[in-house]
């Protein structure tokens, strides 16, 4: 039986595990922290366990739904509560966009987002001619002016990557955008009524889906998920490959890296030393994500948060410390029942670029976040509690070129036979694109 070595377990190196596994492979995942999930993890805020990492994947791409399926995980669905911009001082309807592309300009003016020059701009389209790959914010600031980009594509990006639009690929992030604004004419079709939902979750939170793949694989026989096991070395042998951790080697015929980019880089750098050099470009955001717990009974609580808001996005322009909130209670219903008389709400800091304002203690992150709050819902209240999970080089930068990089890199691996890297600094942050991923990875060993 072929031996492979998974390097991860967040839901890349899981996923390409379980292939793997029913490939008929052994298989060890070797596992840096005492926990398997990466980017999706629990934590605890007034005893209520909710995400303190991603909280949800996208619904309308099959390999995340399908493999929740797989593992007999249901599925939940955002409420129909609704998100807003905190720009210009207040909280603004957040209006149709494709990743901030506005999709309906009469809708957009209604929002008051933008000032009367910049909607005029916006309403005078100029048709971008692009040559090969361009960032987000160029192409939707050629076709509608800067501060489209500013109020409306820095805060949806900053979500997503906690990135820069003009530094962000079109064809890495939202491929789809290059065809939509080169057109004379943007033709978008209405909303429909029924149209499935945009992003998915799993009831008690999305953590549940690591873990869920995590006891799959330690069932299987010839399968085993190892912890605190660092990854300091990996080198080529005759046969295969010797990975070394801190309590000694293992050889296998197989290895999948599934890390981010910098420690991939690392490992990689006399092994397949061109894909290496590579990794090493892909520059990474640390963001901190502060979850709080509120008395619904409070005064003054249900009135400034229980407005049928799902949070807020905020444009770096404002000049805020958070760049999102999103009202857990609101937005998932689970979350509210778990809360039992809490309303459970959290905040991200940390853009790419500003990670000196994060080297600062927990509490004054929380207390940060707390004003940033108080300012734009008129919240007084004191928390019940407050947690700060923290995320150094958490999210990879998708910049412009990110695809031929990508393509260089595998093309530099597949140099090395029985070698492949899969991850969130390949195809996408998201969790339907980790996955697809590490499939892709397992079928170029494979096959």
């Amino acid at each position: 039986m072929s031996r492979t070595i998974v390097v991860g377990a967040g839901v890349a190196g899981l996923t390409a595990g379980r292939d793997l596994a029913e490939a008929g492979h052994e298989v060890l995942v070797l596992e840096a922290t005492d926990r398997p999930g990466g980017k999706l993890r629990s934590g605890e805020v007034a005893g209520v366990r909710v995400d303190v990492g991603a909280e949800a994947m996208l619904n309308r791409r099959p390999e995340g739904i399908a493999l929740a399926g797989d593992l007999d995980l249901p599925l939940t669905y955002p409420t129909s509560a609704t998100s807003r911009v905190w720009t210009r001082d207040a909280l603004r309807a957040l209006p149709r966009t494709l990743m901030g592309a506005p999709l309906d300009l009469d809708d957009l003016a209604r929002t008051g987002i933008l000032s009367a020059e910049g909607l005029d701009r916006a309403r005078h389209q100029i048709v971008p001619q692009v040559d090969g790959d361009v960032s987000v914010g160029d192409l939707v600031g050629q076709r509608y002016g800067a501060e489209v980009v500013d109020r409306l594509v820095e805060p949806l990006l900053g979500g997503v990557y906690a990135g820069q639009a003009r530094r962000i690929s079109t064809r890495a992030a939202v491929p789809q955008l290059l065809d939509l604004l080169t057109r004379e004419q943007v033709d978008v079709p209405p909303p429909v009524a029924d149209a499935p939902p945009v992003f998915a979750s799993v009831p008690g939170g999305m953590w549940r889906l690591t873990d869920a793949l995590a006891a799959d694989l330690q069932r299987r026989d010839g399968v085993e998920v190892r912890y605190d096991a660092t990854v300091t070395a990996v080198r080529r042998t005759a046969s295969g490959f010797v990975v070394t951790t801190p309590t000694g080697e293992e050889t296998c015929d197989r290895l999948v890296l599934a890390t981010p980019a910098a420690p991939s880089a690392r490992l990689l750098a006399e092994l397949a030393p061109a894909a290496a050099t590579e990794l090493e470009q892909v520059a990474a955001a640390s963001v901190a994500v502060v979850t709080f717990a509120f008395h619904s009974d409070d005064p003054g609580v249900a009135e400034a948060l229980d407005t049928g808001a799902s949070g807020f996005l905020v444009p770096p322009v404002d000049g805020r410390r958070v760049k999102a909130s999103t009202f857990s209670f609101a937005k998932w219903d689970w979350v509210r029942d778990a809360g039992e008389g809490l309303l459970v709400l959290r905040t991200s800091l940390g853009r790419f670029g500003e990670e000196d304002t994060l080297q600062v203690p927990d509490e004054a992150l929380v207390a940060a976040s707390l004003a940033d709050l108080e300012t734009a819902t008129g919240l007084t209240a004191a928390p019940v509690d407050a947690v700060v999970q923290r995320w150094g080089g958490g999210l990879p930068q998708l910049w412009v070129g990110h695809v031929d990089r990508v393509a260089r890199i595998r093309a530099a691996v597949a140099q090395v036979p029985g070698l492949a890297v899969c991850g969130a600094a390949y195809d996408g942050v998201g969790i339907p694109a980790t996955i697809g991923s590490a499939r892709r990875a397992v079928t170029d060993l494979v096959v």
